[in-house]
């Protein structure tokens, strides 16, 4: 990709190629969605808003620059199958300020509104349907593998933290490691290149988002029992490896587990959530989600009387909610390796009585229905809508209420 602004005038000069395309508007929906899937189908490339076909710079009002950047995003999102990650600039020339939308080349056969699109020389065009044939017989035998162990694209080598794999591979002399690393699957080679894996971008990298969209927990703290923002009290984004997702979530529910006492011969106290039961959802939630769905992030919802757990992607294999207490199956289970081998701090092993963050015996479901129903006298409530799934936490009355009846 396109590194400096040096280099970006240099591509504007020489014009539009296999990987480079200029627009002096945003075009129509349809039609970007194409360029885009056209370019993701071959080698990857870059998009430049703002530039006519003869190189001519003529710029972006700067007032429009947001809401060209978040079409762009929404046609990614909405008018790609499966939508496309891509990384958005606002490089400004000559006082001109224009939109740059990097593309990766994917690993999976795009359509687009319109069909199935190739980048030949400095157009696009409509994929012949023996290539299209050949491609998806290649798509089909990669999404046998894993998703967890397949290659993000636009990664390297140094994508993964040496403080953070070192964590996964014993202690060896520096020229040993990448064997180790392409072993463990959190390195993959890609024809000549070396690619992270799923699994290694999202727990080796200070940011998975940066590479896999949406790859992180939002929480929301809600007063009162609906969404609306005038009752909102707290929020954050967690977007560090997934075991400090986990650590941050658990931490974001702690806060705000309010916790009940009444003085009789003793002091009794009730929290509204066992914590141990919320440790464990949230760790599901994390293991188990469809990390190829960008459309959606994991999203954590408190409200006064209940907590709510979004996690996107159906249930894997035949499962189904009901089998939930009594069956397993893991989506990820690079994933669930990884994390089976992450300690936890000793403040989280005494809250959790477990030593790491997934333990892999199946008692994960088990723990957040009777933990929870014990305090709350209401089961967990799991659903599916449509590619989600969500866990629906009740919280335990307030002795103060007791007293009160």
């Amino acid at each position: 990709m396109i590194q400096s602004l040096t280099e970006l005038r240099e591509k504007i000069y020489l014009g539009e190629d296999s990987t480079i395309e200029f627009k002096r508007e945003l075009p129509e929906r349809k039609e970007l969605s194409d360029e885009i899937a056209a370019f993701a189908n071959t080698r990857g490339g870059v998009i430049l808003v703002g530039v006519e076909d003869n190189g001519g710079i003529v710029g972006i009002d700067r007032e429009s620059l947001d809401g060209v950047e978040k079409t762009v995003v929404e046609i990614c999102q909405e008018g790609i199958d499966p939508p496309v990650h891509i990384v958005t600039e606002k490089p400004c020339i000559d006082e001109k300020n224009l939109i740059k939308i990097d593309v990766s080349r994917s690993p999976f056969v795009r359509r687009s509104s319109n069909g199935y699109f190739i980048r030949q020389g400095s157009r696009k065009m409509e994929m012949a349907a023996e290539r299209l044939e050949r491609l998806l017989q290649n798509n089909s035998q990669v999404r046998r593998m894993p998703f967890d162990k397949q290659f993000v694209p636009n990664t390297r080598r140094d994508t993964l933290s040496r403080s953070l794999y070192q964590r996964f591979i014993p202690s060896v002399a520096e020229g040993e490691e990448e064997n180790l690393l392409l072993k463990r699957r959190l390195l993959v080679k890609e024809e000549e290149n070396y690619r992270a894996s799923v699994a290694g971008v999202l727990m080796c990298h200070q940011s998975p988002d940066d590479y896999l969209y949406n790859s992180f927990i939002q929480a929301v703290y809600y007063r009162g029992v609906e969404k609306d923002a005038n009752y909102q009290i707290d929020a954050k984004d967690f977007k560090g490896p997934l075991d400090e997702q986990i650590v941050d979530a658990f931490k974001f529910v702690e806060k705000h587990n309010q916790v009940s006492a009444r003085k009789e011969i003793g002091r009794i106290e009730r929290p509204q959530y066992s914590m141990r039961a919320v440790f464990e959802a949230i760790v599901n939630a994390v293991v188990h989600r469809d990390y190829s769905k960008t459309g959606s992030k994991i999203r954590l919802f408190m409200f006064a009387d209940r907590l709510e757990l979004y996690s996107p992607g159906a249930l894997a294999n035949t499962l189904t909610v009901e089998d939930l207490p009594y069956s397993q199956a893991t989506r990820n289970e690079l994933l669930a390796r990884l994390l089976s081998e992450t300690t936890l701090e000793d403040y989280l092993e005494a809250k959790t009585t477990r030593r790491h963050f997934l333990e892999r015996r199946g008692e994960g479901v088990g723990i957040i229905l009777n933990e929870s129903e014990r305090l709350s006298d209401k089961t967990p409530l799991y659903e599916v809508f449509g590619e989600e799934l969500r866990l629906t936490i009740f919280a335990a009355e307030s002795l103060q209420d007791d007293i009160a009846v």
